[in-house]
């Protein structure tokens, strides 16, 4: 393909190289004369392992071109990478000062091209700049439709400093996030031969799952690092502790707990959460973001509360622990504001409630058997607004044979097939 490169610094200036490697036509564009100079001399911008015999080698392809001109790069392409910098402004926000100027050229550009120009946005962004912000100004300036006559896509990218080039060669996946399948086809056969999968989605998920890649990233790293801080002060090798829990595949270390849904509670994590942030306290170690979890917790339970009317009351489906349980709390607040509450919870059987349970139901909320009612049909026939925060099959089944159009369900499960649900659904952050 003949390619475009928006922005030779470090992302810019690795894809042009590889993509010159790989037999393809490669314009480069910066508004720094020097970074030109040098490509065009097969020198490397960047000091990057591999960096230097790879720019000499396609500098002395003929496939490389270097230009400070953006709106004749367009046209003489047929696609274009735009790897620009997105720095942070002093208010923390985005600075799109270079993106949005960068847009205004090429769509004076695409104004002058008869064929249809597919535009990659690579620089990290804020979900819903390529649709909010890029597109009107590319649109305006150019007097075409994206999707008709250009095609916006955004592809983050992945690539690590001292690693890049087989980062390149070998990403963890290649995302691209597209509205038009011409434009996903087209990155495809760019990019499809890479030994990854090829995953699209639309355009604001790619956008957004950049950030939380790179958030997760940083969680992950000052996990390590404030256990390492705790694990110093009571005298234990952190390295063997971090070792031990990345040996487990299917609990720490795969997707179990990453799916949104409700506030988590139960019999160990929020009170091993308090010892942590205690041993910390007393060891004069400071773990501010472990010690903020159940903070962020309650967050997501007062968001709940703001939503529902009515809640079942068990830890989570398949058990009968009620300990901590965030859907108890939330159902104490529903009735401290006078809400008239029903509960179905086929896990919670009053009369077998021993021990702790019982204890804890008997403390904090003592009147939880005039609430709970076995027939799940006469709790829905009888509410207004039903919360679900179990997804079973007997649940579903109810629901999808008792539900009325003017009854609202608050979802908190992440329920399936809700279009074949009767009333509105509407769920807690999605």
């Amino acid at each position: 393909m003949k390619i475009s490169i928006f922005g030779l610094g470090y992302v810019g200036a690795v894809s042009l190289a590889c993509l010159g490697r790989d037999g393809h036509d490669v314009i480069g564009v910066d508004i720094d004369r020097s970074k030109l100079d040098l490509i065009a001399s097969g020198k490397t911008p960047v000091v990057e392992e591999g960096m230097v015999e790879l720019m000499r080698k396609v500098a002395a392809s003929g496939r490389i071109t270097v230009t400070t001109d953006s709106e004749q790069a367009v046209l003489d392409s047929e696609m274009s990478l735009v790897c620009v910098g997105t720095p942070s402004a002093a208010n923390g926000s985005q600075d799109q000062g270079a993106i949005q100027a960068l847009a205004a050229a090429m769509g004076r550009a695409l104004k002058h091209k008869t064929t249809p120009h597919v535009v990659v946005f690579r620089s990290t962004l804020v979900p819903g700049t390529v649709e909010d912000v890029l597109r009107p100004i590319i649109e305006e300036a150019s007097g075409k439709k994206d999707g008709v006559d250009f095609h916006l896509c955004f592809q983050p990218e992945f690539l690590r400093e001292g690693s890049s080039i087989r980062d390149y060669d070998k990403p963890p996946f290649t995302i691209l996030g597209a509205n038009h399948p011409a434009a996903a086809d087209r990155l495809r056969e760019l990019f499809g031969h890479l030994p990854c999968k090829f995953l699209q989605t639309s355009v604001r998920s790619a956008e957004m799952m950049k950030y939380c890649c790179n958030n997760f990233h940083a969680l992950k790293i000052t996990f390590a690092n404030e256990t390492a801080r705790l694990c110093e002060a009571l005298g234990v090798d952190p390295f063997e502790v971090m070792d031990l829990v990345c040996q487990d595949t299917q609990l720490n270390i795969s997707r179990a707990y990453l799916r949104p849904g409700f506030a988590f509670g139960g019999s160990c994590l929020p009170k091993d959460l308090r010892a942590t942030s205690y041993l910390a306290k007393i060891n004069d170690v400071e773990i501010p973001m472990l010690s903020s979890i159940l903070a962020s917790n309650q967050e997501h339970l007062a968001l709940a509360a703001k939503k529902v009317l009515a809640s079942g009351l068990s830890f989570k489906s398949g058990t009968d622990d009620l300990r901590e349980s965030p859907l108890v709390t939330l159902a104490e607040q529903l009735i401290g504001k006078g809400i008239q509450l029903s509960v179905y919870d086929p896990d919670v059987h009053l009369s077998q409630l021993l021990g702790a349970n019982r204890r804890y139901i008997e403390q904090h909320l003592p009147h939880i058997g005039q609430l709970v009612r076995a027939d799940i049909e006469a709790v829905i026939g009888e509410s207004e607004v039903l919360v679900v925060a179990l997804g079973d099959t007997h649940v579903l089944t109810a629901l999808q044979r008792c539900l009325r159009p003017d009854q609202l369900v608050i979802d908190l499960t992440h329920l399936p097939n809700t279009a074949e649900l009767k009333a509105q659904v509407q769920g807690l952050s999605w």
